[in-house]
């Protein structure tokens, strides 16, 4: 039997949807969490969890991490940088069993193209500072690859929705907003299809690559409140304009950004077939099976 084991630096909601896709199938799983009440819950499981909130490193890092094949990045860069990258870097460096690292960044790398089309060779152009961010993280684990060998890989992700997290649950919880500015789209992608897409590069890895993870239609954020009202027999929120909508700099920030991001290479490189190509079908399965079949224990990607 061959030994595989992933270990995931930040099992948010992402990672822990593959963490799940995997256990069970002759996988360890192992990962941290910033906070420890959350350790018996995923030890339920039969994982295995430690605390890491970036500040300081992680206890017993070597003996914890020394038969790891495949790591998980999910962590947020702060001020300072990657804390993974930062604290860890060379403790990964050293590993010999590994064979592959996915880094969860974002299509925000990008910035504004206003509405027009962005691939994985597209200069990456952020707008603000947690895009910024962002890039100094791809730029840190490409150079651990270049210098180490590192089988470091870059997976942009689009905007995440999915079990417990989408216009779905927004509606019921009474927080819907239909907020207009001419011309914005969004791109999306089904927590499903991320997990298929990491687990595709994992089986075909190819160091040093990058991955835009998103569904097939990029759309106009109202349009998605108004579909998910229609499944759900409710009047659409009235439409409110950008200029006048009361939105927090975290949530306005995000309109600073408008692009259609291209999903071509996950396609043609890895043989991904979407299960969720358009919001409307995500929207469509999360209402069939509920959209709280999976509980995820944090929000973060």
């Amino acid at each position: 039997m061959t030994h595989r084991h992933l270990f995931c630096f930040g099992l948010g909601y992402s990672a822990q949807h593959l963490a799940a896709s995997l256990s069970g199938h002759d996988w360890k799983v192992s990962g941290t969490v910033r906070n420890a009440d959350a350790i018996p819950k995923f030890e339920a499981m039969g994982w295995k969890i430690y605390s890491f909130d970036g500040t300081s490193p992680l206890a017993d890092a070597t003996a914890r991490l020394a038969d790891a094949t495949h790591i998980v990045d999910s962590i947020p860069p702060g001020t300072d940088g990657d804390p993974v990258l930062r604290h860890h870097g060379a403790d990964i460096a050293e590993l010999s069993q590994l064979t592959w690292l996915g880094y969860l960044s974002t299509t925000g790398v990008y910035g504004d193209r206003g509405g027009e089309w962005v691939d994985e060779r597209s200069e990456r152009l952020p707008s603000g500072p947690r895009g910024h961010r962002r890039l100094g993280a791809e730029d840190g684990w490409l150079d651990l690859w270049r210098r180490h060998g590192v089988p470091a890989h870059l997976f942009r992700i689009a905007g995440i929705y999915g079990p417990g997290r989408s216009a779905l649950d927004t509606l019921r919880n009474g927080r819907a907003r239909r907020i207009i500015k001419s011309g914005q789209v969004f791109s999306r992608i089904h927590v499903d299809d991320i997990a298929t897409v990491l687990a595709a590069s994992m089986k075909q890895p190819q160091a040093g690559k990058a991955y835009n993870l998103c569904d097939d239609e990029a759309a106009p954020p109202q349009d998605v409140i108004a579909y998910a009202c229609s499944l759900l027999g409710v009047d659409a929120p009235p439409e409110i304009p950008f200029e006048d909508a009361e939105l927090s700099d975290m949530a306005r920030s995000f309109y600073r950004d408008n692009k259609r991001v291209s999903n071509a290479r996950i396609k043609n490189d890895l043989g991904v077939r979407l299960a969720w190509p358009t919001y409307r079908e995500g929207l469509r399965g999360l209402l069939r099976s509920g959209t709280r079949a999976f509980s995820p224990h944090s929000c973060s990607s």
